[in-house]
């Protein structure tokens, strides 16, 4: 289920037309910005590696695999707020990850998407689209944010939502 990006902004929010110069570090340490994604579709997806929706992984590879070549990505934010789902360190999350699914998207590190530690990029998400119920907060593990190349979020996904539903928006995106 998507939800549109609601027609008022959160007080601060950043404008919607452009991603944020939000600093994000990869799970290997590498730091970059955000913008450096500017001009390109993106899926933003809270990851576990424990989750009953961890075979996700496999269809959002497919998404990235399918969809690179013409200004796509997938980015994984493993998330360990939900059940605990996401416990190990970078390196375990890196060999689940490349082990279990072959991964090739971007992951990056774990990042809190509630609460008072929440990563400056999920709150610019939540703001731009919040939940189906007028709340901002993430339900659980797998929640997508489809964000189009002029760095609006176009849309909102529930965990349930898989990935392969989301190929005719990401379609439209591209």
């Amino acid at each position: 289920m998507s939800v549109s990006p609601s027609p008022q902004a959160a007080p601060h929010a950043l404008p919607p037309s452009q991603l944020p110069d939000l600093p994000l570090q990869r799970l290997d340490g590498t730091p970059l910005k955000l913008r450096d994604y500017a001009g390109e579709v993106l899926l933003i997806v809270n990851t576990a590696s424990a989750c009953g929706l961890t075979p996700q992984y496999e269809a959002l590879e497919k998404l990235q695999r399918d969809y690179f070549k013409r200004g796509f990505s997938v980015l994984g934010f493993p998330c360990n707020q939900f059940g605990a789902q996401e416990p190990g360190s970078a390196e375990q999350i890196e060999s689940f990850c490349s082990t279990n699914y072959e991964i090739s998207f971007p992951l990056f590190t774990k990042a809190d998407v509630n609460g008072p530690q929440t990563q400056p990029l999920y709150i610019w998400l939540k703001q731009s689209a919040p939940g189906a119920e007028g709340g901002a907060d993430i339900g659980w593990n797998f929640a997508k944010f489809l964000v189009g190349r002029d760095g609006r979020v176009i849309a909102r996904y529930a965990p349930s939502t898989t990935p392969d539903e989301l190929r005719s928006a990401i379609e439209s995106a591209l």
